[in-house]
Parts: structure tokens; C-alpha cells; sequence
């Protein structure tokens, strides 16, 4: 049986940790430390706005994770090319997260997976219900909406040759009442690929239903995580407990 992961999702603001919420940054705070015994990898994410901040800020934010931990590292945010794809995986990411750059042209999946294989590609979706209580994907940091229903999107990316999606709810974002598994699973449900699911996770409990009702293959953790090995083992060993398949 496949084991489930735990995932720590960080989003950076100018090369600045910060917490976000509803896609806003909330407040940062100081990284002392990374836990690399128990979680099972990390995503590190540029929510930096266009003509606010340094790029360079951010790769100092990849090249320093890649350098401390030893867990495999997913760096997104503001990729719209190869050429930014090579400079994260030069920098040390194992992986790519792309968003808006894939809904613009969606032919930027196929070009990374012909070249660095499925498994560097995540396919992150961001979404919300619209007016009719449909959900909706939106690009531009949530700001933008496309019209495309998120499944069927996360459909495409895996026929382009996503290796993994990941789904965030947008009015879920910093709420810490749970994931939205309704949504989680409409996409893990049209997809043979994994899927990720993040925002709103507030407990260990979220964690189990992320599973159990999302049909998720990884859930991530952003707002509640807590840089310890203790934390995170503490909630391995709750999934555990809730016969979830976690590596201990």
C-alpha cells in the first residue's frame, strides 16, 4: 500500500516567510529551522505580486532549503518558461509548481515532463465556488477567473503530462476550519495521478478527513505548521492511529 504524505507548503512574500489568508498575506515570521526527520517534503512558494519585490529574493529562499533539508523540495511561483523552470531546478528544487503559467499556456506542461520526466511537474489549482455554487479555477493569485470547471482541468494537466496536482481552496485559505473535501475530491476522483490538497487545515483531523473523505494523496499544511520534529511526528503518528499508511 502506497504511503500517504505530509506535506509543509510555505509561501514567501519578497523572500519573506508569511502566513496567508483568503490569498493575502496575513503576518510574517522568522524560519529558525526546518524539520527534516518526519515530514515528508517540502513546497516552497513565491506569492510576491508582480513589481513588489526581488526575484532574487526568492531564489536565495530555494537555494537555502535545498542546502538544510533532505526531503524533496517543489518550488513554484512566477514560472512561466523553461527558462525559469531550469533556474529552479538549478537552484535545488526537485520539482516545479506551476499555476498561471500552464493556465496561460497550457503547452508549458508537456515541455517540462519531455524534459525532466512527470514527476518534476505539480499542477497547482487554485479555486472557489462561483455565484451558482460551482467551482471555478482562478490564476493570477486567485484574482482571475478562467471559466474552466477544476477537475476537468486537472484532467488536462494530467493528459499533458502533470506528474501531480495540487488543489487549494481559495475561501478556505487561512480559515483553519478544514479542507474543503468536496472539492478536493472531484479532482482526486478525475485523475489517476496524485493529488495534493491544501488550505484550511487546522488540526490532525483535517488531515484524516483530507484522506478518508478527499481522496487525497498528500495533505499539505501551511498556516498550523509547527517547525519540530515532535509536531509533525505527532501527527504521523495520529493518522497512524486512524489506519492512514504514513511513514513514522
Amino acid at each position: 500500500m502506497l504511503r500517504k504524505r505530509l506535506i509543509t507548503a510555505l509561501t514567501f512574500n519578497d523572500g519573506v516567510l508569511f502566513r496567508t489568508k483568503l490569498f493575502r498575506p496575513d503576518y510574517r515570521y522568522t524560519l529558525n529551522f526546518v524539520d527534516a526527520w518526519s515530514v515528508d517534503e517540502i513546497v516552497v512558494l513565491d506569492v510576491t505580486r508582480p513589481g513588489q519585490g526581488e526575484r532574487r529574493n526568492f531564489f536565495r529562499v530555494i537555494e537555502n532549503f535545498a542546502r538544510r533539508c533532505f526531503v524533496p523540495l517543489a518550488a513554484g511561483g512566477g514560472i512561466r518558461d523553461i527558462a525559469d523552470v531550469k533556474t529552479f531546478l538549478a537552484l535545488g528544487a526537485d520539482k516545479v509548481v506551476v499555476n498561471t503559467g500552464a493556465l496561460r499556456r497550457p503547452e508549458l506542461i508537456t515541455e517540462i515532463a519531455e524534459l525532466y520526466g512527470s514527476q518534476c511537474v505539480v499542477v497547482s489549482i487554485d479555486a472557489r465556488r462561483d455565484a451558482s455554487g460551482a467551482y471555478e479555477t482562478y490564476s493570477d493569485f486567485g484574482a482571475t477567473p478562467t471559466g474552466l470547471v477544476p477537475a476537468e482541468w486537472a484532467r488536462t494537466a494530467q493528459d499533458l503530462g502533470a506528474g501531480e496536482v495540487l488543489i487549494t481552496s481559495i475561501e478556505r485559505d487561512g480559515w483553519l476550519q478544514g479542507y474543503d473535501l468536496e472539492l478536493c475530491r472531484s479532482v482526486a476522483d478525475a485523475v489517476t495521478i496524485p493529488t495534493l490538497v491544501l488550505g484550511g487545515a487546522g488540526n490532525w483531523d483535517h488531515f484524516i478527513a483530507g484522506f478518508a473523505e478527499g481522496h487525497a494523496s498528500a495533505v499539505c499544511s501551511q498556516n498550523i505548521h509547527h517547525f519540530s520534529e515532535t509536531s509533525i511526528r505527532s501527527a504521523k503518528v495520529r493518522l497512524s492511529k486512524a489506519g492512514i499508511p504514513v511513514r513514522l
